[in-house]
């Protein structure tokens, strides 16, 4: 049976056990836990910035990183709120209201992230970096390199790219956008894999900067050592950080 793992942050740790479920989407509670916790290191560690998503849909992923937020910080959802019905943007601000997310700091932006480049999305944030930034928006190759750049132009120097559906039978060459983005950024690296929770709620990646990688690798495997796949996983040269629902080793005999 799968392990039951907490962010440790109070307001996102009650969202999981009594919201999460409510609202529909497709991410899983492993996943959102990990990145709960992870938010909550970053506020640890004095690293503030705003939050980002692309592909927030109703909020299931979006309420737990609102929730997150230190004092003075600002969170942003771009979608184009327009699937399976129009009525999704309303959903989207009820669900956030009846989860305890605080309206006045988060802003739903109704725009399609392929429209945009990196001088709008500037000018959208602020003067603030994004300290974490989800992407979960089209899922073909080219959009997701398009929203990666964009990622990448406001990231915070300590921040993280977290990425959404990698690994998923449903899009097996989408990873490739990821690897393609990694060779062109040497200094960015694949921090950790969140594996998937089953069909729907699909693996994750973690990115960020070369020099971050100490500020968060020790800390998620000391804080989720009973759900570490102990082999690591070959990063391009490196071994990155596995966190699996159901970690076990492969034996011969």
């Amino acid at each position: 049976m799968a392990l039951v793992v907490a962010s440790g942050h109070p307001a996102v740790d009650r969202y999981l056990a009594e919201g999460f479920d409510a609202v529909r989407g497709m991410s899983s509670r492993f996943a959102t836990a990990i990145c709960g916790h992870l938010m909550r290191r970053q506020t640890e560690l004095g690293i503030k910035g705003s939050i980002a998503e692309i592909g927030t849909f109703e909020g299931r992923f979006f309420i737990a990183l609102a929730l997150a937020l230190a004092e003075g910080e600002r969170a942003y959802g771009f979608d184009t709120f327009d699937w399976p019905d129009t009525g999704v943007q309303e959903r989207f601000v009820a669900n956030c209201r009846s989860s305890g997310v605080d309206l006045t700091r988060i802003e739903a932006v109704k725009r399609d992230s392929r429209q945009m480049n990196a001088r709008e999305l500037k000018d959208l944030l602020g003067p603030d970096p994004v300290r974490f930034f989800h992407i979960d928006g089209d899922h073909g190759l080219e959009s997701l390199a398009h929203d990666l750049a964009l990622a990448h132009a406001v990231l915070h120097p300590q921040g993280v790219i977290c990425t959404d559906d990698m690994l998923h039978p449903e899009y097996p060459f989408l990873v490739l956008a990821v690897h393609d983005y990694l060779r062109a950024h040497p200094e960015m690296r694949l921090l950790c894999v969140i594996d998937r929770e089953d069909i729907v709620a699909a693996a994750k990646f973690l990115i960020c900067r070369a020099d971050a990688v100490a500020l968060y690798e020790e800390d998620l495997m000391a804080s989720f050592r009973p759900v570490q796949y102990l082999m690591g996983g070959d990063a391009l040269g490196h071994l990155c950080v596995v966190l699996t629902p159901s970690p076990r080793i492969f034996s011969v005999g």
